[in-house]
């Protein structure tokens, strides 16, 4: 069964390290198994790793992680070219489609140029959960700040827009992200919106936030809003998920 409803899982997570491989699901993609509430077989995860060039060595983490987790894992590669025949058929076929890191502008250009936007808008109304850290995240808003372009943080306004407002990432581990994000809210260049630390989730039902998570305590998400006098800045508490056995 997918998820009742269009379901966006939004993160700064993915992959943790694990004690007895080098790798395994964190809490966080665990939890957006859990929002595609499948019963009576074994999940199915597409992780699509286009952000980062498609690297061999991801997908074999990924693989390994997906093992120990019980999980049917594959990977759509984009470079060179896709490695699957029918895109389309195959992610409608998912449960969960996972999205991990790397550049904001890289992966919104070879999505669009492979018309995997549209695919992917189909298959979150259809019901497959849609997720991802860092870039994973940033991509399903309307905009948010990338260090795409260099070491500086810039503001991109072109994502795909399936939830509404602007995303900020490793917002309480690169001291560059908050003021670039907040500078970036206040003259208007990015709409209101959300800002995430290391660990944190948001989750969207529609286009709405329904439920914020986090993967260890002492974490939190952000709410940013314009004001005349230029950004408002709330925090939000998440909720802790509980901890998955390491494998």
């Amino acid at each position: 069964m997918t998820a009742a409803e269009p379901t966006i899982l939004a993160t700064c997570g993915g992959l943790n390290g694990g004690e007895w491989t080098d790798s395994v699901y964190g809490p966080l993609l665990h939890h957006a198994i859990e929002l595609a509430d499948v019963h009576g077989r074994v999940p199915r995860v597409t992780h699509i790793n286009t952000a980062g060039g498609d690297q061999r060595h991801v997908e074999g983490a990924e693989l390994e992680a997906a093992r120990a987790a019980s999980v049917e894992a594959t990977h759509l590669r984009l470079f060179p070219h896709p490695n699957i025949a029918d895109v389309r058929a195959h992610l409608l076929s998912q449960d969960v489609v996972w999205v991990s890191g790397g550049s904001l502008v890289n992966l919104l250009a070879v999505w669009r140029a492979h018309g995997l936007d549209r695919i992917l808008t189909e298959a979150w109304r259809r019901g497959v959960v849609l997720a991802g850290g860092s870039a994973g995240a940033l991509c399903w808003h309307e905009g948010g700040t990338t260090s795409s372009f260099g070491p500086d943080i810039s503001a991109v306004r072109d994502g795909i827009g399936l939830v509404p407002g602007s995303l900020a990432v490793h917002y309480d581990s690169d001291p560059r992200r908050r003021p670039a994000h907040q500078r970036a809210v206040a003259d208007g260049t990015l709409p209101d919106g959300y800002a995430l630390d290391e660990g944190v989730g948001l989750v969207y039902r529609g286009r709405a936030v329904v439920d914020i998570v986090a993967e260890r305590p002492g974490v939190s998400a952000w709410q940013l809003t314009r004001t005349d006098d230029g950004v408002r800045e709330e925090r939000l508490a998440p909720r802790l998920l509980a901890e998955e056995v390491a494998a």
